[in-house]
Order: C-alpha cells, then structure tokens, then sequence
C-alpha cells in the first residue's frame, strides 16, 4: 500500500475521531486534521486534480466538523499560512475577534500563498462566524470572499466557488436582503456560464431559484428555468434535488399540478435520507397538497412517520377536511393553522383546495339523494346565496365531477344512476400511472449505477 493510501487512512480515522459524539477531541487534534486537508488543497494546487481538493470540503464543511472548530483554531491557521502582506488577512484576524498574543507560532509566516489555500481558510472563517451568528460580520467577509473570487479564473477552484456562493447567499437571507444581491448572482451565472465553471452554474441557478421563490416572483423564476439549462451531469443528489423542489413549486403555483407531483417526488428520491429532515418535511408538505389538489388522498403512512408526524399534523388535519366535505369546517381548519400555512408559503395554494372541497361534497349529494334542492344544497355547503349553488353545479356537471341534470324551473338537481366505474378509462390510467412509476425508478436506478475500475492488467 502507498504512502499516499496510508496518509489518507490516518485522515479519514482523525476525522472520525473528532465527529464522533462518544469521543472527546482536543484543539490539537482538530489543527492536526485542518493541517492535512490544507494539505490536499496545496496538492489540487501543484497537479491541478481537484479530487484532492473535493475530499477536503467534504470532511470539513459537515456540522459535526464544524463544532468542533475555534476562533484560537482558525487563528492559528489564519496566521500560519497567510503571507504579512495579504490584504485578506487583516480582516480575518478581526474577524475572528480572538487574542493574537496568546497564539504561539513554530514557524514565520510563508512569502506567498495559493489561491485554493487561501479560499478554503477564507471559506473556515466564514462559516464559523455565520455559526456564532454574526449576520453583519458574515454579510462583510462573504461579500469580500466573492469579489476575491471574481478577479481569479482557475478551474480548481470551482469547487470552492460553489461553497462561497452558497454561503454568500446564505449570509444575506438570514439578515432578510436576498433582494440585493440578485443582480450580483445573475452576473456571477453569466461569469460562470463564460468560464465554463459547471459547479457554480449549478449553485448559482439553485440560489437564483431560491431568491426569486423566497419573494414569490414565480414568473420571474420560470423564465430564468426555461432559458437556463441546469447540467445534470455536473449537479450533485443534493443540488439536483434542491432544483427538483423549487421546479415543483413553480408547476404547482402555474397549476400544473401533475408535473408538480413528479418534481417533488424526484425532489424527495434525490435527498439524503439519514439526514435533511427538514428538506424532508417541506417537500413532504407540498407533495400533499398537489395530491389533494389533484383529487387524490395521501396515503396515511405519511403521517404516520416518527420523524415527520408532528410537523404534517396540520396537513393531515387539512386532509381529513378534503376528504369529509366539510366547507364550514374547511374554513376552521385553515384559520387555526393559517400562521403555519403562512410561514411555510402553502396558504395561496391551500385556499383553492375550497373549490375540491366543495366537490367532494357535491359528489356526496349526488350519490346520496336522487332529487335535492338549491336551497338545500347551500345550506350543505354553506353558501351565502342559492344563485351561486345553480353555477357551482352546472360547473361541476360540465366537468364531469357529478352525473346530473339541473331543473331551472323546479329549482333542484335530479341525480343519474351511477355508472359503472370499471367500464370506464379510470382503472387504465390508474395502471398507467403505476408502470409510469415504476420505469421512471427503473431508469433513475440504471443511471445512478456505479461500477468499479478496471485496473491494469485484470480482466
């Protein structure tokens, strides 16, 4: 075995040593990992292969990870690798608001640093102010980090650029100013697009989304996803599934309800599903109101989930409503959560579940009674006037949600025989929909199938 196999080893064990909860980690042993991993991105900068540089974000960004991380740390590391005169280094030091006479240096500082080094650093110190909630701090360092970033064009660094906008982004939406900064993204696509920076082009189109949902401009959003083409090839599980969630959004909202359905749950398929509860839960909640909206009752089993059971109680009792055809109690129901519904942007789209409320009503008048009046139909469904009962039922007649003849003249509603169900299309789009399914998750496994290399001289 290499050294580099066996370097890699030792690294792979120190990180599982500080993340893990049942062990205590020193500072010491955290800068002796920080050290290796700058390690990596010096060697992505000498042979310009990135993985090495990949493996680093990838074992320090995690939350774990980054508990463990200090101000008296990233200090040390601020001071050890960044030259005197690095005009970046000043900034990070008070960033860091950490006493500089207690740091105990073994070497003088270097007389120049690689870009990838000083990123990665940059990128540390960022993520840990944002962590202390320092909104106004990580607004200042995240804003000066992309300028940084902007005046250099190296492929290895793309890696590294994708993190900085995500975090970029993330600075500004939590002090409430996404709107300022979406000019910045939209250049900063265009830049990426130019330079062929693949990464960054997938980011920069999932924060454009993001920033373009959080004030609900959907119009806006859906022209930049039909002139915009994200590269699958180059999109992560999370990134592809952050993407599949918003391009949901903007289907329902558009009342495409059925292309809705199949971006989330591709949303749903391409998360993680040990972690991201949270991403879970929000796409869960938008994947039952599609299905009400279209006519369709979520299983139970969805609310029966431990993890997600009290978050989707206020869609599951939305879902009882939908089901019953109670419009009085629709309305209750939609008053009662209506801060909840507000907070998670459902409630637009909550309100037109009325309408199929209201149908499930209508077709349980219909298959109840064989002759009923206006007026008792409106005291049912709670209307105002009889007037607007005459429309609703011609609607719902035209639409073939109930078998019935209106008379004008008598006021009231005579109801046909049922049909039969099973000679009608119903049960082959219901298959349809099934083998649909089943070679979309056919295809979706096909392509995520990895196979081992080849190595020299085997067969």
């Amino acid at each position: 075995m290499s050294d580099t196999s066996n370097d890699m080893m030792d690294l792979e064990e120190n990180i599982e040593h500080i993340i893990d909860d049942d062990q205590e980690s020193t500072p010491v042993d955290v800068l002796e990992v920080l050290e290796k991993l700058i390690k990596l991105a010096q060697k992505t900068a000498k042979t310009k292969e990135d993985r090495h540089l990949q493996r680093s974000i990838r074992s320090s960004f995690s939350k774990k990870f980054r508990d463990n991380l200090s101000a008296e740390i990233l200090l040390k590391l601020v001071l050890r690798y960044f030259p005197d005169d690095n005009s970046e280094k000043g900034q990070l030091v008070d960033a860091l608001n950490a006493n500089v006479d207690i740091i105990d240096l073994e070497a003088e500082p270097p007389i120049e640093i690689y870009q990838e080094v000083e990123i990665y650093i940059s990128l540390l110190v960022l993520v840990f102010v944002i962590d202390q909630k320092r909104a106004e701090d990580a607004v200042e360092l995240s804003s000066k980090l992309i300028a940084r970033l902007d005046t250099w064009n190296n492929r290895t660094l793309d890696p590294l650029s994708s993190k900085a906008y995500f975090y970029y982004s993330l600075s500004y939406e939590i002090v409430d100013r996404l709107d300022d900064i979406r000019i910045k993204l939209l250049e900063l696509l265009r830049t990426a697009t130019l330079r062929h920076n693949h990464e960054g082009q997938v980011m920069l189109l999932n924060l454009l989304l993001r920033n373009y949902l959080h004030y609900s401009l959907y119009e806006q959003a859906y022209k930049l996803v039909r002139r915009v083409d994200f590269d699958k090839d180059h999109a992560s599980s999370n990134q592809l599934s952050r993407y599949y969630y918003y391009y949901g959004r903007i289907k329902a909202v558009r009342l495409e309800y059925s292309e809705a359905y199949t971006y989330l749950q591709l949303a749903l398929q391409k998360a993680p599903q040990s972690t991201a509860k949270g991403f879970q839960a929000i796409v869960n909640k938008y994947l039952c109101i599609v299905r009400l909206l279209l006519g369709e009752i979520p299983e139970r089993g969805l609310f029966n989930n431990p993890t997600l059971k009290h978050v989707l109680q206020p869609y599951l009792e939305l879902t009882k409503v939908v089901r019953s055809g109670d419009v009085s109690l629709f309305g209750e129901i939609v008053n009662r959560y209506s801060n909840i519904y507000t907070k998670d942007n459902t409630l637009n789209m909550i309100l037109r579940l009325r309408h199929n409320v209201i149908k499930t009503c209508l077709k349980k008048i219909n298959h109840s009674y064989s002759r009923i009046s206006f007026e008792d139909i409106c005291s049912k469904l709670n209307l105002d006037s009889s007037e607007d009962v005459e429309f609703i039922v011609a609607k719902a007649i035209q639409d073939n949600i109930i078998d019935a003849k209106i008379n004008h003249d008598g006021g009231f509603v005579i109801s046909n025989t049922s049909p039969n169900e099973y000679a009608s299309s119903a049960p082959q789009k219901a298959f349809h929909e099934r083998v649909s399914f089943c070679l979309q998750l056919h295809n979706d496994a096909v392509k995520a199938m990895r196979y081992h290399e080849v190595k020299t001289g085997q067969n």
